[in-house]
C-alpha cells in the first residue's frame, strides 16, 4: 500500500456484491488502501458476513431504532468518525442521507449509479434507457451531494444495449463493469488524483464533465 492513510468505510444494506469487488481489488493491489469497517443499517444484511469472514470490523446502525432520519444519520456519522476513513463508499446502501450528513463528509462520500449520468437519475434506470431507445447503458461513480444522484461524476463506463435486451439482462451485463469501475474510481479519490471542487469533480485539478471521465476497462 502506497498511501498510509488509505482507509475506506463501506456502507451497505444487502448482499455485499460491491464489497466483494473492493476486497478483490484490495488483495490484487489495485486499491491502494484497505477496507477498515463495513457498516449496515440492516442487521440481517448478507454483506456483514462477507466482511466478518474477511476479518473486517462490522457495525450495525439499525435505522428502524431511530425516530427520524436526522437522528439515524447523526449516530451513523459518529460511528464512521471512529474509524477516520479517507473515503466512504456507498455500496448498495439503501438510505437517502440528509444534507447535514452529506456536508459533514463532503468530498469523501461516493456512490455508484446504474446509468450514464446525468441521464436516468433515480430508479428503474435500465428500463428507462431501453424505453428511450438508447444504444448504451452503463454505470457512473460520482461524489454524493444533497441532491439524489446529482453529485459530480468521477468515472463512467458504457455498456452496449443488445437486441432483445430486457432490464434484467442489461442489468446482469452492467454489473460486472460496475464491480471493476467502482474500486478503480474509489482509488482515484483515495490517492488524491480526483477531488471534489465547488461544482464539479477535478482530475489532477482539471474540471471533469458532469458525468465524469469515460472509462473503458482493458
Amino acid at each position: 500500500m502506497t498511501k498510509e492513510s488509505g482507509r475506506l468505510a463501506l456502507l451497505l444494506s444487502g448482499r455485499g456484491s460491491n464489497l466483494g469487488a473492493f476486497l478483490r481489488a484490495q488483495h490484487s493491489g489495485e486499491l491502494e488502501g484497505s477496507v477498515e469497517v463495513v457498516i449496515s443499517n440492516r442487521p440481517e444484511a448478507a454483506g456483514l458476513k462477507i466482511a466478518q469472514d474477511a476479518g473486517i470490523t462490522t457495525e450495525v446502525v439499525d435505522h428502524t431504532l431511530y425516530a427520524s432520519r436526522e437522528a439515524f444519520d447523526q449516530v451513523l456519522a459518529q460511528k464512521i468518525d471512529e474509524f477516520k476513513p479517507d473515503v466512504i463508499v456507498l455500496a448498495g446502501f439503501m438510505r437517502i442521507l440528509t444534507a447535514g450528513f452529506v456536508d459533514r463528509f463532503r468530498g469523501k462520500l461516493i456512490n455508484i449509479h446504474p446509468s450514464l449520468l446525468p441521464k436516468y437519475r433515480g430508479l428503474n434506470t435500465h428500463q428507462r434507457a431501453l424505453d428511450a431507445g438508447e444504444r448504451e447503458g452503463g454505470a457512473t461513480v460520482h461524489f454524493v451531494t444533497a441532491d439524489l444522484d446529482e453529485g459530480p461524476g468521477i468515472l463512467q463506463t458504457p455498456v452496449s444495449i443488445e437486441d432483445g435486451d430486457t432490464a434484467a439482462t442489461l442489468a446482469s451485463r452492467v454489473l460486472p463493469f460496475e464491480h471493476r469501475l467502482y474500486p478503480y474510481a474509489a482509488n482515484l479519490v483515495l490517492t488524491g488524483q480526483v477531488s471534489l471542487g465547488e461544482r464539479s469533480a477535478l482530475w489532477h485539478g482539471e474540471t471533469l464533465p458532469p458525468g465524469g471521465k469515460l472509462w473503458r476497462p482493458s
